[in-house]
């Protein structure tokens, strides 16, 4: 069961940019104003949403946040830069007219947005603006809606990704909600991957964006699925602070943060575990490095290999793609130190390989959804943890007749 923070409210419509004629617009009103933060992705080139929610967060107040899905909105010039402020404005006015007094001088600088889908394409506006009209007919803050939301703003994902986490705050129990989508084109430093996590906590804009960069780092800008990273992809946090009128001391907000995390690990996970196609979520576990920036390079690098993906998508023990995709990372290390580890059996060990049952493996691997890959370098005391998914002929079908 859901652990929903107080302070929001949800609704969700189908206006019509799906071609499945599925929810595809969601609206989550902050009825007494938020503090909100945000991370986006890396690519150059950028959507229109982004760059609209990018230039406003850090932001106090935040009123609401706007997601479509089914259209990204990149990659569509002047035209998606005004219909981005077009849907700002409108929510806004919406806002102005809703029950709460709080929403009455509500602007369009105080409403974030999202969106995702193809690339490319102009919104339907038209759509989008009975979309808005009907979603403030009416809201909800129960499970139910909250779970509608999170199917809102799926594209290919086979199902919603959500979770939450409490945390104690003098005695009072606040709780982070999190709902995310995501299942291809990914390839954080941030993919099309879109990220929302709510919390009724007391936040600062300084606080809200410091947690939500710790946590990102450590979580949804450490999965991938083929390595693409996406033109939209947003993770915004917003909190209300209805549950407490004093801010966190020092410590209170050391442990949101660890439990922030911990919620954005647990929903990146559910990203390639959705990989389209996907058989296995892999786990690459890289321990021992001189630095930690070294050991993330080495993780990434594995998991971005096309052969790993596949190795592990068949069932192959296959350690010496694993071990050669390390030494190609880039990061000086010692290859007679290095030991490889796969599920728990041991593969490779100071420069050469153990002695294994190769079917023993494969069966280990094909049995179970989850893998991992434990390199040990020997060279320092640093770590670092990435996801990927496996790559299988189902994501090639897949993607391949994506548009057509």
């Amino acid at each position: 069961m859901l652990s929903i923070p107080s302070g929001f409210q949800f609704s969700t419509v189908t206006s019509g940019v799906k071609k499945s004629l599925q929810d595809d617009l969601v609206v989550v009103l902050c009825p007494t104003g938020a503090t909100a933060a945000g991370v986006y992705t890396q690519n150059q080139i950028v959507a229109a949403p982004v760059v609209w929610s990018q230039e406003r967060t850090p932001l106090e107040p935040c009123y609401a946040v706007v997601v479509n899905s089914g259209n990204a909105n990149a990659c569509t010039g002047k035209q998606g830069e005004h219909d981005t402020h077009e849907i700002a404005t409108l929510v806004a006015k919406e806002c102005q007219t809703y029950s709460a007094e709080s929403l009455s001088q509500a602007s369009c600088d105080e409403i974030l947005v999202m969106s995702t889908g193809v690339i490319g394409q102009f919104l339907p506006m038209e759509k989008i603006r009975e979309g808005i009209r009907n979603a403030f007919q009416k809201f909800g803050h129960d499970e139910e809606a909250t779970l509608r939301a999170a199917r809102g703003i799926m594209t290919t994902d086979q199902g919603e990704k959500t979770g939450s986490r409490t945390v104690e705050v003098s005695g009072k129990s606040c709780s982070i909600l999190g709902l995310a989508k995501g299942a291809g084109m990914i390839g954080p430093n941030m993919a099309t991957m879109l990220g929302l996590l709510l919390t009724d906590a007391p936040l600062t804009k300084e606080q809200a964006q410091q947690s939500l960069t710790v946590a990102t780092s450590k979580s949804f800008n450490a999965i991938s699925v083929e390595g693409h990273t996406s033109t939209n992809d947003t993770v915004l946090l917003l909190a209300s602070g209805t549950n407490r009128t004093e801010g966190l001391t020092a410590e209170e907000f050391t442990n949101f943060t660890e439990e922030l995390t911990l919620l954005c690990i647990d929903l990146a996970k559910k990203i390639p575990s959705d990989g389209e196609g996907a058989k296995h979520l892999i786990e690459i576990q890289v321990q021992g490095a001189k630095t930690a920036q070294q050991a993330d390079i080495i993780a990434r690098t594995v998991a971005s290999s096309a052969l790993v993906k596949t190795a592990i998508a068949g069932g192959d023990p296959n350690w010496g793609r694993i071990v050669s995709a390390a030494g190609y990372a880039g990061v000086d290390f010692d290859p007679d130190k290095i030991t490889l580890w796969l599920n728990d059996h041991l593969l490779y060990q100071n420069g050469r390989p153990a002695d294994f049952s190769e079917k023993e493996v494969s069966d280990d691997l094909n049995k179970h959804f989850e893998t991992k890959i434990r390199l040990v370098l020997e060279m320092g005391q640093n770590c670092a943890t990435h996801w990927t998914s496996d790559l299988t002929t189902e994501y090639v079908h897949f993607n391949s007749a994506y548009r057509t």
